[in-house]
C-alpha cells in the first residue's frame, strides 16, 4: 500500500521551493548566454568567480554599484511585459560605473516576490541577460526571494549589482572639471528608471489614461505603456572612445534627481553649471507631464530627466575632436551649457533661444 505524500508545510505557508527550481533552471541557461572568458564558475555555486584581465593596465581599480529598476515595475505589471525591465537595470548601473571611466565586468541581480512564477522570473532575468549580452558584462549569479506576506501579490522587485574596472589614470572623479568647460548632452530615450511615481499619476489619475490606450502625445501609434517601458539606454559603445581622452573631464549620468542633483556630483567647489533650456528639443512626453500635471519648471528639472541620459563636461580646446568621435559613432548630442565660476549647483536659462545656425552637435 502506498502511503500519500504528505503536503510541503512550505508550500502551504507560500513559498514553493519545487517553482523556484523549474524557475532557476531557466535562469541558468541564460546566465550562461552571457558569460565572458573571465568568468570561472557556474551558476549556482556560493559565489561567483571571475578573473578579471589586467593586462596594460598601471593600477587596475575596481568600481562598483547597485541600483533597482522602482516603480517602473508597476508599468511593467499593467502591460503583462516583464521583459524590458532587467535591460533598463543592467544599462543604468552600466552608465553609473561608466561615469567614472569604468567598463562592466560582471553583474548580479535580485529577483523578489510575494510568489514567484517561473515565466515572470524568466521573462525578468531574460531582460537582465539581454542587457548583460549588450554591454558585454557576464550575469555571474543573482538571488531569488519568495517572500509572501512581504511582497503584494503579483508585485515583483528587481535590483542588480555591477563590478567594472578602470585604469586610475583614466579615472574620471570630477577633479578635472573646472570653469570654462563646455557641457554637452547626450538624448534620453523617455523617462528611463526615474520619476515614474509622478508620471504614473499624472498619467493614470490626472488623466485617466490607461496603459493600453494610445498615447495622445505620440506621432507613432504606440501605447502609453509602451511608451513608459522604452529602455534606459546604454551609453557604453558610444562613450568608449572617448575613455582615457584628456578633453573629456567627467559625466554625470542623469537619473532620479534630474539634471538639478546630478550634473553638480562632479562640480568642483565655487563653480555651477549654467544649462541654456531650449538647447535640445524637449520630448513631447514631458511637455504633456508639465501641463497636465501642472508641474512647476524647478521641479520637472528635478524629477525627470527632461530628455538628456548623459552629461559630458569637456575642455573647450578639445570640443571639436569630442563632438566628432560622437558623430562617427551615430550619437546625437548637443551642447547644452557651460561651467562657470559661481556658488555651486545648476542655473538655468530659461530664457536661452539657439541662434540661426543652432549650438547642435549631432
Amino acid at each position: 500500500m502506498t502511503s500519500k505524500r504528505k503536503p510541503s508545510a512550505y508550500a502551504a505557508a507560500g513559498v514553493d521551493i519545487d517553482a523556484q527550481e523549474k524557475g532557476l533552471a531557466r535562469v541558468k541557461k541564460l546566465a550562461k548566454s552571457t558569460f565572458t572568458p573571465g568568468v570561472l564558475s557556474e551558476i549556482g555555486s556560493f559565489g561567483g568567480l571571475f578573473r578579471p584581465d589586467l593586462s596594460g593596465m598601471a593600477e587596475p581599480v575596481l568600481v562598483s554599484s547597485a541600483d533597482g529598476v522602482g516603480t517602473k515595475l508597476a508599468v511593467a505589471r499593467l502591460m503583462d511585459d516583464y521583459s524590458t525591465v532587467g535591460i533598463d537595470l543592467v544599462n543604468h548601473c552600466v552608465n553609473d560605473i561608466l561615469v567614472q571611466g569604468a567598463e562592466p565586468l560582471f553583474f548580479l541581480d535580485y529577483v523578489g516576490a510575494g510568489k514567484l512564477d517561473p515565466g515572470k522570473m524568466a521573462e525578468l532575468v531574460g531582460g537582465v541577460a539581454q542587457g548583460c549580452r549588450d554591454n558585454g558584462c557576464a550575469l555571474l549569479g543573482g538571488e531569488t526571494a519568495e517572500m509572501p506576506g512581504f511582497y503584494q501579490p503579483g508585485d515583483y522587485e528587481l535590483v542588480g549589482f555591477i563590478v567594472g574596472l578602470v585604469d586610475r589614470p583614466k579615472l574620471l572623479d570630477g577633479s578635472r572639471v573646472e570653469a570654462g568647460d563646455v557641457l554637452v548632452g547626450l538624448p534620453s530615450s523617455g523617462l528611463h528608471t526615474n520619476g515614474y511615481s509622478l508620471a504614473r499619476r499624472i498619467l493614470f489619475d490626472q488623466a485617466g489614461l490607461k496603459a493600453k490606450d494610445r498615447a495622445p502625445w505620440e506621432k507613432k501609434k504606440r501605447t502609453v505603456g509602451e511608451v513608459l517601458l522604452t529602455p534606459h539606454l546604454s551609453y557604453l559603445k558610444s562613450l568608449r572612445p572617448l575613455l582615457g581622452d584628456r578633453a573629456l573631464h567627467g559625466m554625470a549620468h542623469i537619473t532620479g534627481g534630474g539634471i538639478t542633483d546630478n550634473l553638480p556630483r562632479i562640480l568642483p567647489r565655487e563653480t555651477q553649471a549654467l544649462i541654456r533650456v531650449g538647447s535640445w528639443p524637449l520630448p513631447e512626453l514631458f511637455h504633456f507631464l508639465q501641463e497636465t500635471g501642472e508641474v512647476e519648471a524647478e521641479e520637472m528639472f528635478r524629477v525627470f530627466n527632461m530628455g538628456i541620459g548623459m552629461i559630458l563636461a569637456v575642455a573647450p580646446a578639445g570640443l571639436g575632436d569630442v563632438l566628432g568621435l560622437l558623430r562617427s559613432v551615430g550619437q546625437k548630442s548637443w551642447i547644452i551649457g557651460t561651467v562657470q565660476t559661481g556658488s555651486s549647483g545648476v542655473v538655468y536659462d530659461l530664457g536661452w533661444a539657439p541662434p540661426d545656425l543652432g549650438e547642435t552637435a549631432g
